[in-house]
């Protein structure tokens, strides 16, 4: 169902389900995902199964919808041969695919476009380490085109999502300025510390006074770091948090796989909310599973795998 509140407005009124990893679900229906664009490269290729893996968590009780744009940039879209103006139709696509998972839902359901970080772009993991040598305003001219062409396609918000230190964060503000639609703020943390080191507190404050930020907080972290992050960013800004952290398991990029176990619990939420937390979900390895366990409240039978 098309919303009837802002989300802003939404925010004021209580708690909301995001929903978990879409390249989880995506890998679960039977997608490669190898390729440096990532889950973006089905906007072209697949996009019926982008539109089924939204519809999967809006099954599972997600109250928002997170699209399939954090990897999809003009730069690489340009590395595998396609033009600006087709890749200007994908990122819009993004938008239409996750709204028209949304439509058919019984309850409000928001559509939230996200806007990777520029490591993202690289595809070679610097998104956690950040301080990529950029300007604030060169890294502000990267982002804008794209936080344009997403805003004009309707979303209900931009997520400037998976942000690893401060400098990217400042520029993705300026990036967003005047585009019409309200974004959150979502930093990948290590901590009480960015990805680059830099204070949380000081970090959350670049947003304290932006009228255009509905929500700061933290994604693609791990589940232990997201409660202080939580209190961290309520106290310093007093604006709604929002939370999705991965499921816990450790990446191993010499094996190629995860390792160890599962430690992102449902239960949490309540904790989370507590401490002010108004968007809370999952990301990486976080699958429709969990989030239906979060939107009842109770623990899940299964993360999946």
């Amino acid at each position: 169902m098309r919303p009837g509140r802002t989300l802003g407005a939404a925010l004021a009124d209580g708690a909301l389900v995001l929903d978990g990893g879409l390249s989880h679900q995506l890998e679960a229906q039977g997608c490669d995902l190898s390729d440096a664009l990532w889950s973006a490269r089905l906007l072209a290729d697949g996009p019926e199964r982008i539109e089924a893996a939204h519809t999967a968590y809006v099954a599972a009780g997600a109250q928002v919808l997170t699209t399939a744009s954090y990897q999809a940039t003009f730069e690489g879209f340009a590395r595998r041969g396609i033009g600006r103006t087709e890749a200007a139709r994908l990122l819009s696509r993004s938008v239409t695919l996750a709204r028209a998972a949304a439509e058919p839902a019984e309850r409000e359901t928001w559509v939230a476009a996200s806007v990777g970080p520029y490591g993202a772009m690289l595809a070679d993991g610097s998104e956690y380490r950040g301080r990529y040598g950029l300007s604030v305003g060169a890294l502000a001219r990267f982002h804008r085109p794209r936080i344009e062409v997403l805003a004009e396609a309707g979303p209900d918000v931009l997520a400037l999502e998976t942000v690893p230190d401060t400098d990217e964060a400042e520029a993705l503000l300026r990036a967003a300025e005047g585009c019409g639609v309200p974004v959150w703020l979502s930093y990948t943390v290590d901590g009480t510390r960015t990805r680059a080191g830099q204070d949380l507190a000081e970090a959350f404050a670049l947003a304290a006074g932006q009228d255009q930020v509905v929500a700061v907080g933290v994604n693609c972290c791990a589940p232990k770091d997201a409660g202080p992050a939580v209190e961290i960013a309520a106290a310093v800004t007093g604006k709604p948090v929002v939370v999705y952290p991965n499921s816990g398991e450790d990446w191993d990029p010499g094996a190629g796989d995860w390792r160890g176990p599962a430690t992102f619990d449902p239960a949490g939420a309540t904790r989370w909310r507590a401490a002010g937390a108004r968007l809370i979900g999952g990301c990486c390895r976080v699958g429709p599973a969990a989030i239906a366990a979060l939107a009842a409240g109770r623990e899940p039978g299964s993360q999946g795998g």
